[in-house]
């Protein structure tokens, strides 16, 4: 243990964030006062002090997974029960108080709601005073359940206004292909690997699952950036290109893909890139999804089967600027200008073998490291 182990330590939280979360704390603590006090007439005990440390939290840092919906209302609920019933059972305040707190924690685990203030709803069952112990059962409904409800529902609009991710949860979004399998970028660092870590750890942290996959994600994204980022797309295109012009005929398209190998054929209007030419696009008719017959490509041209929104990529452009594109993007080919002129096309097998290299080139720091290709 040092000295600086006392320090403050930094939550990496900017100016704006930290006004964000004051101001929501003040609307949802002023909007539950007031719904309870006014709208319902609850006159006594309308708004217990274990909700600003709730607000604390669900404002703050909404993303904590002790910030959660089900933390906020079945933590505070089990936890006014374990106190009303340590207090209707131990007539001693101070181990009436202990053994409040010692219970909820102990349900919040059970019912996986672990929820800080929590505790203080457990000991105001307790030391809150002669009425709010006559409130006996009644305090778990009014005023934690009420409160714990009418501030979250003040949470949930405030944070969805601003556009935060709350609730907290898992990201369910399919990837691009509909499948169950996790986005290429995320498949080195799955679930189960966190899972791993976090047993072995075994304390609990104020940290989801789910970020912290991300938060790995983004470390080895940026490692990946520092690694490669001298190393542009004119170093590792290819520049010897097979193109083909809007009014050539389909079938001719075909053979030039078949003959050379390749899925993807440019199309140019003199060094002018106007679109792309994918097997793809050959194969399967884009309105309908249905086989392409050789009869539709024998009375067919380029310019009717073609892709004209073309991503494209600069010639200078550092090549980690289009990892993401063809991981999690599902890009297989990426034309390179200079200006508006055709330079080269990029494919994902120049990508696995420009990473593969920089893997066999541990020692070379980002200055140092020379052209992979130099075609």
């Amino acid at each position: 243990m040092q000295f600086r182990d006392f320090l403050p330590v930094s939550t990496n939280t900017g100016l704006k964030e930290s006004m964000v979360g004051a101001l929501g704390a003040f609307i949802g603590l002023c909007g539950t006062g007031l719904i309870c006090q006014w709208a319902l007439g609850i006159e006594a005990y309308w708004l217990i002090a274990p909700m600003g440390a709730s607000a604390v939290l669900l404002f703050a840092a909404p993303a904590s997974p002790l910030a959660q919906p089900w933390s906020i209302l079945v933590g505070n609920g089990v936890s006014a029960l374990m106190g009303v019933v340590s207090a209707a059972l131990v007539p001693d305040p101070a181990l009436a108080s202990a053994l409040a707190v010692m219970l909820a924690i102990g349900a919040m685990f059970l019912t996986r709601s672990l929820h800080p203030p929590g505790g203080a709803v457990a000991l105001t069952a307790v030391i809150g005073g002669e009425g709010i112990r006559q409130l006996g059962l009644g305090y778990v409904l009014l005023p934690v359940l009420v409160n714990s409800a009418l501030l979250l529902t003040l949470g949930l609009v405030y944070n969805r206004l601003l556009g935060r991710r709350y609730p907290n949860g898992a990201k369910t979004a399919p990837n691009r292909h509909q499948t169950a399998d996790p986005e290429p970028s995320a498949r080195l660092a799955s679930a189960t690997d966190i899972d791993f870590a976090l047993g072995k750890h075994g304390e609990l942290l104020d940290i989801s699952r789910q970020d912290l996959q991300d938060l790995l994600q983004e470390a080895q994204l940026h490692a990946l950036r520092e690694r490669v980022g001298t190393v542009r797309c004119q170093d590792v295109m290819s520049k010897d290109l097979v193109v083909t012009t809007p009014d050539e005929p389909a079938m001719a398209a075909w053979q030039l893909l078949s003959q050379h190998r390749i899925k993807a054929l440019p199309v140019v209007d003199g060094e002018q890139l106007v679109g792309i030419l994918t097997l793809h696009d050959l194969m399967i008719d884009r309105e309908n999804r249905q086989p392409r017959g050789l009869q539709a490509l024998e009375t067919r041209t380029v310019a009717a089967l073609m892709t004209r929104e073309v991503r494209t990529a600069w010639r200078h452009q550092p090549l980690y600027d289009l990892v993401e594109a063809f991981s999690d993007g599902g890009l297989h080919h990426m034309p390179v200008l200079d200006g508006e002129r055709l330079v080269g096309i990029l494919t994902q097998s120049d990508m696995v073998a420009a990473l593969f290299n920089l893997a066999l080139q541990p020692s070379l720091t980002n200055e140092e490291a020379p052209p992979l290709v130099d075609r």
